[in-house]
């Protein structure tokens, strides 16, 4: 129920306005966050892996105007995978690339406390979260999202290019991304080893004010 509200949510936004997504820039130079992530992954990941994404969006809500304007419910309903899945991957790498930094500082004290209230401690999260994300079958995402509802840290899942928000209602504050074009031509098939080097990226700037915000 709460992914079919989501997409409606989705086809209606994207109905109401028909302008055009665009590749963001990257906060760094392709090159910044080695050796942890190589110049080549990043390069291909943002600039045609994203790009992608968004070009196909863009082909998906034109289509959508188009069907809405003649009525074409059949049409409209059978975007909505398309919109899913574009939509989501350009949300999902929006994220992704400020939540990576060379210089990502510390989390901020009120990120911590949350962290020591729902985990227990910064290693308790970093483990469950990084056996979450190599545990994902196929291609998806690890993240850690903020519950509004119960108030508290949560770790979650997602397949595919699945938004977190949309998919689970978390508000998404560090996502993982274990599609294999994130990690290969580096890491080959040790998604672990990924995963476990990512932390050493990770902007925590960025998550402790993305956490400060989903609070208000």
């Amino acid at each position: 129920m709460l992914m079919s509200q989501r997409i409606g949510s989705l086809i209606r936004v994207a109905g109401a306005s028909r302008q055009k997504h665009t590749l963001p820039e990257l906060p760094y130079e392709y090159n910044a966050l080695e050796p942890v992530i190589s110049r080549e992954i990043m390069s291909l990941h943002h600039s045609k892996h994203h790009a992608t994404y968004i070009n196909n969006l863009n082909v998906a809500e034109e289509k959508l105007a188009q069907a809405q304007a003649k009525g074409d419910i059949d049409t409209i309903i059978n975007l909505a995978p398309a919109l899913k899945f574009n939509g989501g991957g350009h949300i999902n790498h929006s994220i992704f690339w400020h939540n990576l930094s060379p210089n990502g500082g510390k989390p901020s004290d009120v990120l911590t406390k949350a962290v020591e209230k729902d985990f227990g401690s910064w290693d308790n999260i970093k483990n469950q979260l990084s056996t979450a994300s190599v545990a994902v079958q196929g291609s998806g995402w690890g993240w850690l999202g903020y519950n509004k509802q119960m108030k508290k840290l949560q770790i979650a899942t997602c397949q595919n290019q699945d938004p977190l928000q949309a998919t689970t209602g978390l508000v998404p504050l560090f996502g993982i991304d274990v599609w294999e074009h994130a990690y290969y031509l580096q890491y080959k098939n040790v998604r672990a080893d990924y995963v476990k080097a990512i932390f050493d990226v990770a902007n925590w700037n960025d998550i402790s004010q993305r956490y400060e915000k989903a609070l208000k």
